[in-house]
């Protein structure tokens, strides 16, 4: 196959400055949840970036400095000579590819609390630090930012000697110190770097010439800037001071990569965003600056790339999260492939492992941040191991991966749904609000796997034990998937709640499968994801008074994680659903639920006629139970191996039943241990350290 002709301009070189991207597809800064301590593991996620096809490729953040110190969540540093090689590994591995290697060098300033090196935070103007703590960032002295000077141009200097080919100067998401000196919530001084716009736009503009001073004869230097922080007056509002920002330095750096800031704002999820939802706020820079521009907004279809740049909204194709889902997107559109490109479904699993201090993971990638510690590759995998064929019971998301995991080895597969369509948990899941694109998770499967010719799918086909027997496959998985409790079981409480047995009582299957619930509802949330409140969405379109309890202080707290609590909870706060916080049930009883405050210990009844259960899960592995405790049936049956996987041996989320599944499909036949990967270990010195203390 060849690339369509209209894509021809997503592969036009392009120069930054001294250098030049081969196409226009750029991979912003990430961040990873692997940063300084994994600096191997890093790397190759890069390069099979690389190898995917994309023109740039940058770091996450890199702290410059101790002072800088966003533990205990792993970014990249680059404080002292010593982390040049783990850095430059990456550019290496980039290069391999001739792609662009960009790094995002930063100071946390008032942002972070230094809680490993100890360091006082350092910002503007006396503040606490952003992010919630009993710490405070002293004002900056004229010396102090002196000293930021030099330890930025120092930086740019050891990323120079890295090899890297850009060189970043950030001030976006409510970050790096020359984003808070913008900011007049967070500036008051009185000097000449506060004050006036033009005053507070002077670090930026002296870390811009700072930086193409020392090493812009050969590395590029780009700004990335949050033009818009959607705070109205209290924020930079694109239109306004955003726009004033571009106007006075337009022309001096090699690149912008624009946004809007905060990282919630940058990276909202598809329940919340569709695609290039960022062009209303960044699609001015263009027409105040000669230097290309680079912009994210998730973006997964070809045609809506070449709109952006047709239309002059930006140079460069920006993305992160849908490079998580499928390195090789540039490739494949180049290769004439769009229909095999893995689309982001914006569920933002990747920015928990953030938040988690944990290698990158994605819904729709499962190889994504295994590619160095097991050898994953998102592309290639490993010939079958054996001819035993491998029957698949259950096409959840679970199932569907492992199908066609194994089926790319070689293996014949045969897969069994008891139901007429495919998907398990996502078909239903995505028909509620918000997540119709987490169905990407089923279609791209679907549509991988019915080309091919050793996969044979089997619609409406309920297996038994003795069917399974019978069937002859060497291997068996069974993705049988969950289901919801009932009971009131969960977090809160480990028994069952009296009243839970009523018919009354909903869990999430009930209104997913159709039956409808009368008002008023009352949902209880001991999940503390999204599933409580998309279905109290789905209750106030059936125009019922809906109440939220949740034991828990936050609504959806965990979903944090994924950047969405506030959006959340302004969703439901808009729709009028009532919320109730930090509440457990303790009965439900002649349509009255009878609540108790975890705090003070207070009771409080609430009119009920319909009560939602949305607590935990239970596996659905009766198929399992059944067949293992046959040795000798499965033997004689040719049954080789007997695995459950997916939410039949332990409910998580989507994106853990496809790693399961994945999973399950490359340790098929193989004598590795599945438990086992590589680990980046500390570098033990023997000997006395170089800052011996004497008391």
């Amino acid at each position: 196959m060849s690339r369509d002709p209209r894509f021809d301009i997503l592969f036009e070189p392009l120069k930054i400055g001294p250098v030049t991207a081969k196409n226009r597809f750029f991979q912003v800064p990430h961040c990873n949840g692997m940063g300084w301590t994994q600096p191997q593991g890093l790397a190759e996620l890069r390069r099979v970036k690389a190898e995917g096809g994309w023109g740039v490729i940058c770091t996450e953040e890199v702290e410059i400095h101790p002072s800088s110190d966003c533990s205990p969540y792993h970014e990249g540093r680059l404080w002292s000579d010593l982390d040049i090689p783990a850095l430059a590994l990456m550019a290496e591995a980039v290069h391999g590819y001739d792609a662009l290697a960009g790094i995002e060098i930063m100071h946390h300033g008032p942002s972070c609390a230094n809680y490993d090196s100890r360091e006082i935070p350092i910002g503007p103007s006396h503040r606490p630090i952003t992010y919630y703590s009993p710490v405070q960032a002293r004002a900056m002295s004229k010396s102090d930012i002196r000293e930021l000077r030099q330890w930025h141009r120092q930086a740019a200097l050891r990323a120079k000697r890295a090899e890297f080919d850009i060189v970043y100067v950030y001030a976006s998401h409510d970050l790096g110190l020359p984003m808070h000196f913008l900011q007049r919530r967070k500036n008051d001084r009185g000097d000449e770097y506060g004050g006036s716009l033009e005053n507070r736009v002077r670090l930026l503009r002296e870390l811009i010439e700072d930086t193409k001073d020392a090493v812009g004869d050969r590395c590029a230097v780009a700004v990335r800037l949050g033009v818009e922080e959607l705070l109205g007056a209290d924020g930079i509002v694109s239109a306004e001071e955003g726009r004033d920002i571009v106007a006075m330095l337009a022309e001096l750096p090699d690149l912008w990569d624009v946004n809007v800031s905060s990282w919630a704002n940058d990276s909202v999820t598809s329940r919340f965003k569709k695609e290039g939802y960022q062009e209303e706020h960044t699609a001015f820079v263009k027409s105040l600056t000669s230097k290309p521009v680079v912009g994210v907004g998730r973006f997964t279809s070809p045609d809506t790339m070449v709109s952006q740049i047709r239309r002059g909204v930006m140079d460069f194709i920006g993305a992160a999260r849908p490079s998580i889902a499928d390195p090789f997107l540039p490739n494949k559109i180049n290769e004439g492939r769009t229909d095999d490109i893995r689309e982001c479904i914006g569920c933002n699993i990747c920015v928990s492992s953030d938040y988690s201090s944990s290698n990158l993971r994605c819904t729709q990638n499962p190889t994504m941040g295994e590619e160095w510690r097991r050898g994953w590759h998102p592309e290639k995998i490993p010939a079958r191991g054996s001819d035993k064929t491998l029957l698949v019971v259950g096409a959840g998301p679970a199932g569907l991966e492992a199908a066609l995991a194994a089926a790319k080895r070689g293996y014949e597969v045969h897969l069994a749904e008891a139901g007429s369509e495919l998907g398990g948990r996502v078909l239903h899941e995505s028909s509620l609000p918000g997540l119709i694109e987490w169905g990407r998770v089923r279609e791209w499967r679907i549509g991988q796997l019915l080309p091919m010719s050793n996969v044979s799918i089997y619609r409406d086909s309920p297996l038994s034990a003795a069917d399974i027997l019978e069937f002859g496959a060497g291997h068996v998985a069974l993705a049988t998937g969950s289901h919801w409790r009932r009971d009131g079981v969960g977090r809160a409480n480990g028994w069952a709640i009296p009243g839970f047995n009523s018919a009354d009582v909903f869990t999430p299957d009930d209104l997913m499968k159709g039956r409808r619930p009368r008002g008023p509802v009352v949902i209880f949330d001991d999940d503390h994801y999204y599933m409580a409140n998309v279905l109290a969405e789905r209750c106030v379109e059936l125009g019922l008074k809906v109440t939220l309890v949740t034991p828990a202080v936050q609504v959806a707290s965990w979903a944090g994680n994924t950047l969405e609590s506030t959006s959340i909870l302004k969703r439901l706060m808009t729709l009028d659903v009532e919320l109730v916080r930090h509440h457990n049930i303790t009965r439900f009883v002649n349509s009255t639920l009878h609540l108790r405050c975890e705090i003070t210990g207070r009771h409080l009844e609430l009119p009920c006629q319909s009560l939602i259960n949305v607590t935990a899960r239970l596996p659905d592995d009766a198929l399992h139970t059944e067949l293992s405790g046959q040795d000798t049936a499965l033997r004689e049956a040719g049954i080789s191996t007997l695995s459950l996987i997916g939410d039949g041996l332990a409910p998580g989320t989507i994106a853990a039943a496809v790693y399961q599944g994945h999973k399950f499909a490359r340790y098929l036949d193989s004598e590795l241990p599945p438990h086992e990967y590589a680990r980046e270990l500390p570098l033990i010195q023997l000997g006395e350290p170089p800052h011996t203390l004497k008391q």
